[in-house]
């Protein structure tokens, strides 16, 4: 597994620690995921290595559907999902492609966030939002989302 997949798989299994997946059907339950960099990381590890000796083909540019996908095995969740490519962090966007799955229910819970690697840098991000949230779940807003990205 590469390390784009390993942070987001190691991100979902931390935030999804307490879920409870069996309140949602498997088509309920989506991802709306972002990044920088997509495969970078490993266009480069790639490139040294084809240089020292001859490499098959490797297709890294379906990288962060792998990342998706990952999540979604482990976690059964069959529903929406996407994964951006996106300059910087976009709480705005996300926070609207979120909220229009939820508002028009295709979805009654999201992750979503930004799973980010390149070198020795990475950053993952990652919010779950439940269409009923519980007493104990902050406000879903881009806001509140930048203000968790930035600390």
């Amino acid at each position: 597994m590469d390390n784009l997949s390993k942070l987001g798989w190691l991100a979902a299994e931390v935030l999804l620690k307490d879920f409870k997946k069996d309140r949602y059907k498997p088509e309920e339950v989506g991802l709306v995921l972002a990044n920088r960099n997509s495969s970078l990381d490993d266009d480069i590890k790639y490139w040294e290595s084809a240089k020292e000796v001859a490499s098959p083909s490797l297709f890294v540019y379906t990288l962060p559907n792998i990342v998706i996908g990952e999540i979604c095995i482990r976690n059964h969740f069959k529903g929406e999902h996407t994964f951006y490519i996106q300059e910087q962090f976009d709480a705005d966007f996300i926070a609207k492609q979120v909220n229009y799955l939820l508002g028009n229910n295709i979805l009654q819970a999201c992750i979503c966030g930004w799973v980010d690697v390149l070198g020795e840098e990475y950053k993952a991000v990652l919010y779950l939002v439940e269409k009923e949230g519980g007493r104990s779940a902050i406000e879903f807003s881009a806001e509140n989302m930048t203000k968790i990205f930035l600390s």
